[in-house]
């Protein structure tokens, strides 16, 4: 495996492929934080160059996370296809890049190769990509999942509300689902943020999205986005989930830090295929965000993007029916300006989608980043662009219980609207018969929320 190369008279070599991985990275400040980044741009080239001539059996062969030391890298080396792997584990990783871009990769060709990739492979693919590579590449892939209803159909961008009230009141939280279904969002899941994480008022909030759904006959989800362990307990108790929510990390470590294993990630599993109460066959919510393992002291010297895709091969083992990244939470430690989040942004959609993954994004910042809503919304455009499965809207873009910025609902309506763009079928009919949208198009009552009064 040579890792050493020459860029305009000077010769580079690296110490490992952990280092080549890092290294080959777009600049992140979260690297940097982490002590691997690449010093200058020069150094980003050689590791780039050096990257794109590594076969996939090279990356494979040297795990930068052995599996004997990390249950994540298990699950992902699990779920490899060996006869797939084989087909193409002496590609380069700039010919798996080449092969993706071309016309000759359809939406079911790269679903069939993705089975053969490990994370690490996919991430790699990632760092020799452009924002438009990545976006060309994503928008080639369709992953349709089923909860009450389906999402991710061609042309289709689903809408999750997240009416999150700063003190978890059950009637200001109706009152902000109410505003968010009178903009057409809301077909991906209602799904609150909740403050207090007891069992007693994850059931409330529950039982109050439950019964809204019920009185207007809406046909979606909703999920209460406390930690698994509170969920299980209000579900055994009886209250009425569609699906189960857990934020995710690259590694054990990361996972411990969130209070999480595989073996919970699989208790929680079963209970919610025999006890949710969505139709299914795709019960999970997975979030994710570049930067988490690095809070945690977690990341073993790897870089966010890598630790960001193998979120998504711990991920793909549960057959999720929605994860987002949530791109700009975490702060400028791990994405320093708008430049940073929008790559970020479009990194994420496109390595969850190469995983298989239901990827949608919330399109955030927090308000110490370098960022405003100018870029929310070119990110919000780009990733529409990119066939992105699900955005998040909150009322006025401001959520005022986790304080930071997101995408509205109202900004949700004019993606779909500028880039021709529907909700998800089943959800758009519900919209005609409520008299919301027409053709496609919202109608003169909607925004008005007191519709449902």
């Amino acid at each position: 495996m040579n890792l050493k190369t020459r860029v305009l008279g000077e010769t580079y070599q690296f110490r490992d492929l952990k280092e080549v991985f890092a290294k080959a990275n777009e600049e992140k400040s979260g690297d940097q934080l982490a002590g691997i980044a690449a010093g200058d741009s020069r150094e980003r080239v050689a590791a780039k160059q050096v990257l794109s001539d590594l076969t996939l059996s090279d990356i494979r062969n040297h795990p930068l996370l052995p599996a004997e030391n990390d249950e994540v890298s298990r699950v992902i080396e699990e779920g490899i296809n060996e006869k797939i792997f084989r087909e193409i584990q002496n590609w380069s990783v700039a010919e798996l890049r080449e092969y993706i871009l071309s016309h000759e990769a359809t939406d079911s060709e790269l679903k069939r190769i993705s089975r053969g990739l490990s994370s690490e492979m996919i991430a790699a693919s990632a760092k020799l990509m452009s924002n438009l590579d990545l976006i060309t590449a994503a928008a080639k892939i369709r992953n349709i999942t089923h909860c009450n209803i389906a999402i991710g159909q061609p042309g289709v961008l689903a809408a999750r509300v997240q009416p999150n009230h700063p003190a978890d009141h059950v009637q200001g939280i109706k009152a902000a689902i109410y505003e968010g279904l009178s903009y057409g969002s809301g077909d991906a899941v209602i799904g609150i943020n909740p403050v207090i994480d007891t069992a007693d008022s994850v059931k409330d909030i529950l039982l109050m999205t439950k019964e809204v759904m019920n009185k207007w006959d809406i046909p979606t989800q909703n999920c209460v986005l406390a930690h698994v362990t509170t969920q299980m307990r209000a579900i055994r108790q009886g209250a009425p989930a569609d699906m189960i929510f857990q934020s995710l990390a690259g590694s054990e470590d990361g996972n411990r830090a969130f209070g999480i294993d595989v073996a919970l990630l699989d208790e929680a599993d079963e209970l919610i295929r025999k006890e949710g109460t969505s139709t299914g066959p795709n019960y999970w919510y997975f979030e994710t965000g570049q930067g988490s393992e690095l809070s945690a002291e977690a990341h073993h010297g790897i870089d966010q993007l890598t630790m960001e895709s193998r979120c998504y091969g711990l991920a793909r083992k549960y057959n999720p029916f929605i994860v987002n990244t949530v791109v700009g939470f975490i702060g400028p430690e791990y994405l320093y300006d708008s430049r940073q989040v929008i790559r970020a942004g479009l990194e994420d959609h496109y390595m969850g989608k190469m995983h298989g993954l239901p990827m949608g994004c919330d399109v955030c910042y927090t308000n110490h980043m370098k960022v405003d809503q100018n870029d929310m919304d070119n990110l919000g455009i780009l990733l529409s662009a990119a066939g992105v499965n699900f955005v998040i809207g909150v009322a006025m873009a401001d959520d005022v219980m986790l304080n930071y910025q997101s995408t509205s609902f109202h900004d949700i309506a004019a993606f779909r609207e500028v880039m021709g763009l529907r909700p998800a079928p089943a959800f758009e009919k519900w919209l005609e018969k409520m008299g919301i949208m027409e053709n496609g198009k919202l109608t003169a009552i909607a925004g008005d929320p007191t519709i449902f009064m």
